[in-house]
């Protein structure tokens, strides 16, 4: 099962935090300061993986990778393969650049409930849905013909002079 989700900047900033557990708020931004202490102490030529049981308890796993400006960071138990993990930030990555045209920190700071849909798509409630990149953007895209949809039919133009009128 997967236990949390997060996109922090290289300045220890999250972009992007979803926890599958319940956790008190402060604990969750202790864990984001942690977890980026951590990454940011690592050298460049480590593995991606680490043992997280002194941040998350027992039984806990991290992986991580750095793009450009942002880390990607997935926590997640023992019944998760370690590489696949990898493989599905690869898959998150991938889908936010064909959403984004390359994505970059400012996109995910400006886009939040779109990211959020993104990542329900391929993750919810710590269980694995969705693996393939282009099954997640027929999602979305189908999801942004909606919500186009809903709002020019709910956008009705009212004028003083049409209240007068009634």
């Amino acid at each position: 099962m997967i236990k949390a989700v997060m996109v922090m900047n290289t300045q220890g900033k999250p972009r992007l935090t979803k926890f599958y557990e319940f956790l008190p708020v402060e604990k969750q931004q202790g864990i984001i300061r942690t977890v980026f202490g951590v990454l940011c102490s690592r050298a460049e030529n480590v593995s991606n993986f680490m043992e997280a049981d002194s941040i998350f308890g027992p039984d806990s796993r991290l992986v991580y990778k750095h793009y450009a400006t942002l880390y990607f960071v997935f926590v997640f138990d023992s019944s998760e393969n370690e590489l696949a993990m990898l493989d599905l930030i690869q898959v998150f990555v991938e889908t936010l650049d064909k959403c984004f045209r390359n994505v970059c920190e400012l996109d995910i700071v400006f886009n939040y409930s779109k990211l959020h849909t993104i990542l329900d798509e391929i993750i919810f409630g710590g269980q694995v849905l969705e693996t393939s990149s282009a099954e997640v953007m027929k999602v979305v895209e189908e999801i942004s013909r909606q919500e186009s949809a809903s709002n020019s039919i709910g956008l009705v133009t009212k004028t003083v002079s049409g209240w007068r009128n009634r």
